[in-house]
């Protein structure tokens, strides 16, 4: 169906808000940052804005589905027959790049900084993400295949392999440009998968952070 005159205003409104409020935050810093400025710089109308977000933090969990879709794509253009262990490298390569490349440095140190506020909804908190998704996907079908023994608990993995997501990318925001997210990201991952297959994962308590 054609989309209307109308139809197409928001979408663009909705779009030039976004792009402008993820700009002022690269730029001040997300709790610096009014949603009074956002309209004003945007060309926009607090209901343009309230239209379309329900508080400036939403903004983060619009970026973070695009990520999610992002990731979507990458596995469904996975080769098959992959392991476990060889599909989450696959996975993670691509995630690094995409955030290194299409979401910089400036996006992901306001995402951290945000992230350390107590929040509710706070986005790392989120496990219904497709992140997690995926990657419950992967355990279920590497615990059918024999890649993983059938008494690993999915939730603490998923746990497990997400904190070492977020500890690369910490690690690349706070450690200059010396640091390598690619080549850090292969190695520690390819480290931890190959220790995973020694150890187990059912012993963890889930409460333990």
């Amino acid at each position: 169906m054609k989309k209307s005159t109308r139809q197409i205003q928001a979408e663009q409104t909705k779009k030039r808000i976004l792009e402008t409020a993820l700009e002022l935050f690269r730029k001040k810093g997300f709790d610096n940052v009014t949603v009074d400025e956002i309209v004003k710089k945007s060309e926009s109308s607090k209901g343009a804005f309230y239209g379309h977000f329900g508080s400036k933090y939403d903004i983060f969990m619009e970026k973070f589905k695009e990520i999610d879709q992002y990731y979507k794509k990458v596995v469904s253009v996975m080769p098959e027959a992959l392991t476990f262990n060889e599909k989450v490298l696959y996975l993670v390569e691509r995630q690094m790049h995409y955030l290194e490349f299409e979401l910089g440095k400036d996006m992901m140190r306001t995402v951290y900084v945000s992230g350390l506020m107590e929040r509710e909804g706070n986005f790392f908190s989120i496990h219904d993400r497709e992140l997690y998704t995926i990657l419950d996907d992967f355990i279920v079908t590497a615990i059918e295949e024999g890649d993983l023994p059938e008494d690993t608990n999915n939730k603490v993995l998923i746990r497990m392999l997400s904190r070492c997501m977020r500890g690369l990318l910490y690690d690349w925001l706070s450690l200059g440009k010396e640091y390598n997210l690619d080549a850090e990201s292969k190695m520690f991952f390819s480290t931890f998968l190959a220790g995973l297959q020694c150890g187990r994962v059912d012993a963890v308590p889930l409460e333990v952070e």
